[in-house]
């Protein structure tokens, strides 16, 4: 039997960096998916980092966790979001962690004496890995993060380049995304940085197929026939792509522009036409205009970038799309809520609060004085990962340990009641040493947690160290709280929740990594039915 072969779609970008080639990725996935075809997805990135879970979340976003415990790029939350898949930690992997496999292999003598090169042994572990990656799948996409043009990028437009050539052009699509600015003086947008992108491009061996073209302003059909011209992208491959409500509503874009078919007879591909009913609810919810609207205050200390909480955004506008509310998201800084006075001020005017992860001390005390005031002032409240951890802090303070406190905030506290978990003592600072991935959570039936799940047992993705010292959980109850999730063996507490609240529920996992468009999480869901009850 003949194995079939995977057909490829790279998406590249040029002119600046953040022009959208995740969400462009994304929609491609989810348009080949609604055709009935099997589609994975991958992002190459030319950082020299290993991994993306040292990278600085306030320049860098989120870092998103697969459920085998790979730690990523925001991107992958786009594509599971809008594919509606769980990706593995094959999908994504950054510059550093193929200079660490092909130094490894010359240093075990595998190149036998050759002299080890960018060009071939850098670009084929390159194309290795996309390869297997791509493996039994009809369809593979692959993103090259960054622009075309950077030196750190070369190596991996030569390695699809190369790629192209080895499986046949015919079974290759590249995808090009470029930027048209808007000049406000003259009225007008203008194309020569998207020409000069794609004759980079050209100059690098690649011929676009597909020109996505970005602009913050919608741009005439004129356009189109210059890009067309200059590029020598034929004009039906051309879509401009101006902001939209929402960026959920791309692949529909997309479709309607005909960039589907295009592929598709790009590559060869003879399934149906994309069925995208399920998508065009998704967007009409998530652009229909509701009567009711609620305040919610997002306590964190990363503001400069919100993609830092990309997937708790996304999980909270999902949730109230889905509840036919608007929401109002209020960033808080952690750090500015230095007394009860100040917590007041910020939170007396919202519907409920929302603490996201985090690690370090920094803004920590702020976000416990919001828990402890979400507590005394019947206020609903989310907390993730870290958000767990505060609320404990805070109900054990509530209850009269004023020394207590996380043993990551301050290792000399009266009362750690959030320690480092067992077999980890001593290696607080160091890499590999955090809970990662899914793992098992167990709810207690008739509790909050259980009542939004409806199931007994459920799977999370965690990304953390320290957990809740299990010296404290009898005294858990007399603090107003109980542990509502726990691990399968009962050693680990997953969730707590208070016991006489509206809505005071926290996760040491991450739950806004499983939430989907068109099917919010029970967590995110649960807490704004609990802001709509008033």
């Amino acid at each position: 039997m003949v194995k079939r072969q995977t057909k490829f779609v790279f998406v590249t970008g040029g002119v600046l960096s953040g022009v959208g080639k995740g969400i462009t990725a994304a929609s491609i996935g989810r348009i080949l998916k609604a055709r009935g075809l099997s589609v994975n997805i991958q992002k190459c990135d030319p950082y020299l980092n290993v991994d993306a879970g040292t990278l600085n979340p306030a320049e860098h976003g989120e870092c998103f966790v697969t459920y085998d415990g790979a730690e990523t790029d925001l991107d992958l939350g786009h594509y599971e979001r809008f594919m509606d898949i769980q990706l593995s930690q094959k999908s994504s992997f950054m510059s550093g962690r193929v200079l660490q496999r092909v130094i490894a292999d010359e240093r075990a003598g595998k190149y036998l004496g050759k002299t080890v090169q960018f060009i071939p042994h850098v670009t084929s572990a390159i194309q290795e890995e996309i390869k297997a990656t791509a493996d039994g799948y009809d369809v593979h996409i692959v993103e090259i993060g960054g622009t075309v043009g950077d030196y750190e990028g070369l190596s991996f437009i030569e390695a699809i380049r190369e790629l192209s050539m080895s499986v046949g052009r015919e079974n290759c699509a590249f995808v090009h995304v470029v930027y048209l600015p808007y000049l406000g003086a003259s009225k007008e947008i203008k194309t020569k940085p998207a020409q000069n992108a794609v004759r980079e491009l050209r100059g690098l061996g690649i011929v676009p197929d597909v020109l996505v073209a970005r602009s913050e302003m919608s741009a005439n059909g004129d356009i189109v026939d210059k890009l067309s011209l200059f590029s020598g992208v034929e004009k039906n491959a051309i879509v401009l792509l101006p902001n939209a409500k929402t960026i959920y509503e791309v692949p529909l874009t997309l479709e309607a522009k005909g960039i589907d078919d295009v592929l598709a007879n790009r590559l060869g591909l003879k399934q149906a036409k994309s069925d995208l009913k399920e998508w065009q609810k998704v967007v009409k919810l998530a652009t229909k205009q509701n009567k009711q609207k609620v305040r919610v205050g997002i306590v964190a200390k990363y503001l400069n970038n919100q993609d830092t909480y990309i997937s708790v955004f996304e999980a909270l506008q999902t949730a109230s799309w889905h509840n036919h509310v608007d929401i109002e998201l209020v960033w808080i800084d952690a750090e500015k809520l230095t007394s009860e006075k100040k917590v007041s001020n910020a939170l007396s005017k919202l519907d409920g609060i929302v603490v996201p992860g985090g690690f370090g001390p920094r803004g920590t005390e702020g976000k416990i004085l919001s828990a402890q005031y979400a507590l005394e002032h019947k206020i609903p409240y989310l907390g993730l990962c870290l958000g767990l951890q505060v609320a404990v802090i805070a109900a054990a303070r509530n209850f009269g340990l004023k020394g207590a406190n996380s043993k990551e905030l301050n290792p000399k506290a009266g009362d750690l009641v959030i320690s480092t978990m067992d077999g980890q003592v001593g290696k607080e600072n160091t890499g590999g040493t955090m809970r990662l991935g899914n793992y098992d959570c167990a709810l207690s039936k008739g509790s909050l947690a259980h009542s939004l799940y409806r199931e007994d047992v459920v799977q999370e993705r965690h990304r953390h160290r320290y957990e809740c010292n299990n010296d404290y959980r009898d005294q858990y109850e007399a603090w107003g709280i109980l542990a509502s999730g726990l691990s399968p063996d009962k050693h680990l507490v997953e969730m707590i929740e208070a016991i006489d609240h509206p809505f005071f529920l926290a996760s040491q996992f991450h739950p806004e990594y499983n939430s989907r468009p068109n099917r919010p999480h029970p967590m995110f869901a649960g807490f704004i039915q609990s802001l709509t009850r008033a």
